[in-house]
């Protein structure tokens, strides 16, 4: 019999030295993993609880019967081991940990404040520029929405940098009242700066006072009896009502995040809505990773130490449950943000409704991310009975090749695991030097090359790999991996049947003659299309993209006498390579450096076929 983990342990003569200062502790597996990771106002106290059986959890006992060794990390208060217990936590998510997944940075509305005519745009990442940043917001789609009304009410430029400084006239947003052209000087700087004020109001939620001043701005142009102007202003009135009527939180001014959870089993969902200057931006939903059972206090305390590590939280935090270290958490988000921060969960009136709203969003998503587990799981042990594999698969690669006659091939390799699409994991591959329209060296080469890969660590190995194709690609995917010497990975075909219909898939077996008999209606096969389908989108959107880019290259690059720097000037005078195609002779020949003979070679580049 050989010695547990826990065993081969000393923990009584690591307790022996242990200091009883604050501190974060790591607990590590035999291979090196770290699978927890823990924070402690005396590191002693905390570390020997979990060594004393009696009062062990079962997930406590399970995991401390895989650790072989502990690190720990001294700091000098409670606070600053919560930061590194959370930084670690989101840098290594250890097995044990409820760790937050989907942490990408939140987009923003930008607007430029180096400019004499301030740019209005979409922001996501470092806050490097010079200039003011609102939100955060939700989603990309919350930020568009936002940035698209204020175009139709406070006409502030959204166009890019390069763009508006080679414009010689303007723009279509300008014919569709969108934009009051300032790159060709059709609006003052101090009217300009008009619309940039009003739209920073709208942005810092202070709606009341916009409309006020608006009013104020069209009473006295009808004193003046500028009825245009007067229009003007009731016509923004209007739209902002109806906009402020949608966004506005009754009894609300400040900023404030609302953060509900609800908890099933080993499943959490965290929704998160958003209040800044009194306005609901929407609402965002989380599902942290978790090892076992929690409460939904704990997950909270986990998601808000770790979500607020690398972005300002709002002046207040509403919580559906009590916090275990409530105040430390608020000291320590306070310290970071340098002003104060509130996290409250007692709230009456309004804000309890408002609670509640986000506690029912919460449990309407994770009873349908339950439910959708529940047929994944379902799907992939179909598939497992299907393929007869000894074992449930965890990892599916899908790969598929997207061409035009054979021309700017790309291949597409998705990722499924037992919870979905891993999206993170996906990869295109740009196929060179093969014959055009060769699909079996196409698939060869993505691959060799994604295997490649996996063997130098980048990322783990699947247990199934599915090939959009028959008996050719199958085949030239085996070679591939033989050619590296890989031989305990699963490769199957799917191949559309003869009337090509969703539903009639082949599954194609390596050395087999016939299709693989697969059960009527088994639900392996909704999996199948699924990542199939995955592979077949991800696949044509890289082609198009790299159809598109070279495109765009090759037809002005084989204009004799059209170097770079003019191609370049082309394409931002007629926005684009659409506007170059639809000018006259005379309109190109109008761009500085472009001869009347260059013209004619562009104008005939582009309608050669006119009149054959």
């Amino acid at each position: 019999m050989t010695e547990t983990a826990a065993e081969a342990f000393d923990s009584k003569a690591f307790l022996k030295t242990l200091t009883q200062r604050p501190g974060v502790y790591r607990m590590l597996a035999a291979d090196g993993e770290i699978i927890y990771i823990g924070k402690a106002k005396n590191l002693k106290n905390r570390v020997s609880s979990y060594f004393r059986s009696q009062s062990a959890s079962p997930k406590q006992q399970a995991m401390v019967a895989k650790i072989v060794s502990i690190e720990v990390t001294v700091t000098h208060t409670e606070g600053e081991a919560l930061l590194l217990e959370s930084q670690l936590i989101k840098r290594h998510k250890p097995r044990y940990n409820i760790s937050l997944r989907d942490d990408k940075s939140y987009p923003y509305i930008f607007l430029s404040t180096l400019h004499d005519f301030p740019q209005l745009s979409y922001h996501r990442g470092a806050k490097k520029r010079q200039g003011r940043y609102f939100g955060p917001y939700p989603s990309a789609v919350a930020v568009k929405e936002t940035l698209r009304l204020l175009q139709k009410i406070f006409p502030v430029r959204q166009c890019e940098d390069s763009y508006y400084n080679a414009r010689s006239r303007p723009c279509l947003q300008y014919q569709i009242q969108r934009c009051t052209a300032p790159c060709v000087g059709l609006i003052g700087k101090a009217p300009y700066q008009a619309d940039v004020e009003n739209t920073i109001l709208f942005l810092e939620g202070r709606g009341s006072l916009l409309i006020d001043r608006l009013v104020e701005k069209m009473e006295a142009a009808s004193t003046r009896l500028d009825f245009e102007e007067a229009a003007t202003h009731r016509d923004q009135i209007s739209r902002l009502r109806a906009v402020l009527e949608k966004q506005c939180v009754e009894g609300e001014h400040g900023d404030i995040d609302i953060i509900a959870c609800a908890c099933q089993g080993d499943m959490a969902c965290v929704q998160v809505f958003f209040i800044r200057g009194g306005q609901n931006l929407g609402n965002r939903q989380f599902f942290p990773k978790m090892h076992d059972d929690n409460e939904p206090a704990s997950v909270l305390q986990a998601f808000i130490s770790q979500y607020y590590l690398d972005k300002t939280p709002a002046l207040e935090l509403l919580v559906s449950h009590a916090l275990p270290e409530t105040h430390l958490l608020a000291e320590v988000l306070s310290a970071q943000a340098k002003r104060s921060v509130a996290i409250n969960h007692n709230v009456r009136g309004e804000r309890l409704r408002w609670l509640r709203m986000a506690m029912t969003n919460a449990d309407d998503a994770l009873k349908a991310r339950v439910s959708s587990k529940q047929n994944l799981y379902a799907r992939f042990v179909s598939l497992q009975q299907e393929l007869g594999c000894r074992d449930l698969p965890k990892r599916l690669e899908c790969f598929d090749i997207s061409h035009t006659q054979g021309e700017q091939a790309v291949a597409s390799c998705v990722v499924f695991d037992n919870e979905g699409p891993v999206k993170s994991a996906y990869r295109r591959f740009n196929i060179e030097g093969i014959s055009g329209g060769d699909d079996y060296a196409a698939i060869h080469q993505a691959v060799f090359r994604r295997f490649k890969r996996q063997q130098q660590g980048e990322h783990p190995a699947p247990d199934i790999v599915l090939i959009d194709g028959g008996k050719g690609q199958v085949a030239a995917a085996q070679k591939a991996l033989a050619d590296l010497a890989i031989n305990d990975v699963m490769i199957i075909g799917v191949s559309k049947g003869p009337d090509r219909k969703a539903g009639m898939e082949k599954i194609i077996l390596p050395d087999c003659d016939r299709p693989l008999d697969v059960t009527p209606g088994a639900s392996a096969l909704l999996l199948i299309q699924h990542i199939r389908d995955e592979a077949h989108r991800f696949a044509i959107t890289g082609h198009r993209g790299r159809r598109s880019k070279a495109k765009t290259r090759s037809t002005l690059e084989d204009i004799t006498g059209l170097g770079p720097k003019r191609r370049q000037l082309l394409l931002k005078q007629f926005g684009g390579l659409q506007g170059v195609s639809s000018a006259g002779v005379d309109a190109l020949a109008s761009i500085d450096g472009i001869s009347r003979p260059l013209a004619q070679r562009i104008y005939d580049t582009f309608h050669h076929h006119d009149g054959s």
